[in-house]
């Protein structure tokens, strides 16, 4: 048990700092060529994305947003989306506002992507949702500055390290919402299902997927506010949008600007949230 002790008698500290740096260092030599290609692609797509939107001019992309919110979530909604991004192009926020809205965009399908499938498998696999809910709580639980620190040596400060950052961080909670709505389909709903001989695919599609498409909404509420709130963090290191306008702001402490960011990061994540909210209530109500 001596291994177990210092020189002085105190317990060795286990050296989790370093094994989890050398882990790192192995991950970021042996996958160094994957990484430069995953970050040319997706800031190819980022640079292609703002450039294409910020051509068109302001007042057109305003009516086209406020429209599509008016078109998913009613009247009140797309009213506010219209006067709340005028109000952002009148304080000279635009350009920040609309690589925000591309940043989060790209950060959210992307963990729809990854995330909707392993919520489905969850679902349908109780082994496969033991194996995956304790990796959801750490990822819940870990600090959010957390995730950019290995982010960094993947794929360097910038843009591109904030997506990877954001769709790790936002992921957790369409995965879970997604295998608790499948799971909590009425028993007798699915074995009404196998009794006319629906094949498991099937039976997904076109019961369990629909009944469980109100909660699913919930989860992509909450994987784009997570995504929202993490680009704004990921300022930190390198992001742009209006994380930047706020991260600008304390470093010259000038508390004006900072809370004219804070204002347009609001209005924002308003309209986000009123527009999947009111989809949630639409697939609710079908």
């Amino acid at each position: 048990m001596e291994w177990l002790l210092n020189d002085d008698g105190s317990i060795r500290k286990f050296p989790l700092d370093e094994y989890a740096s050398s882990a790192l260092d192995w991950l970021t030599l042996h996958l160094a060529s994957l990484t430069r290609g995953l970050s040319a692609f997706v800031a190819g797509w980022i640079s292609t994305g703002t450039e294409f939107l910020l051509q068109i001019p302001p007042w057109v992309l305003i009516l086209a947003l406020a429209g599509g919110a008016f078109a998913l979530a009613g009247r009140r909604v797309g009213l506010l989306a219209l006067f709340g991004f005028l109000f952002l192009w009148n304080l000279r926020l635009w350009d920040a506002t609309v690589e925000t809205l591309v940043l989060v965009t790209l950060s959210t399908l992307a963990a729809l992507l990854i995330g909707l499938p392993i919520g489905i498998g969850c679902a349908l696999s109780e082994r496969a949702w033991k194996t995956v809910s304790p990796a959801l709580d750490m990822m819940q639980t870990m600090p959010s500055f957390v995730y950019l620190i290995p982010a960094i040596p993947f794929f360097g400060l910038g843009s591109v390290s904030a997506v990877f950052a954001t769709v790790i961080f936002s992921m957790p909670p369409v995965i879970r919402l997604t295998a608790l709505g499948i799971r909590g389909v009425p028993h007798d709903l699915t074995e009404a299902a196998d009794a006319f001989g629906t094949t498991p695919v099937q039976k997904l599609l076109k019961v369990q997927l629909p009944l469980a498409l109100p909660t699913i909404m919930a989860g992509i509420n909450q994987t784009i506010m997570l995504g929202l709130s993490m680009v704004v963090i990921a300022s930190m290191i390198g992001a742009g949008g209006l994380g930047r306008e706020v991260w600008r702001s304390i470093q010259r402490l000038d508390a004006g600007s900072g809370f004219q960011a804070g204002i347009a990061i609001v209005i924002l994540a308003v309209v986000l949230d009123r527009v999947t909210q009111a989809m949630a209530r639409r697939a609710r109500s079908a």
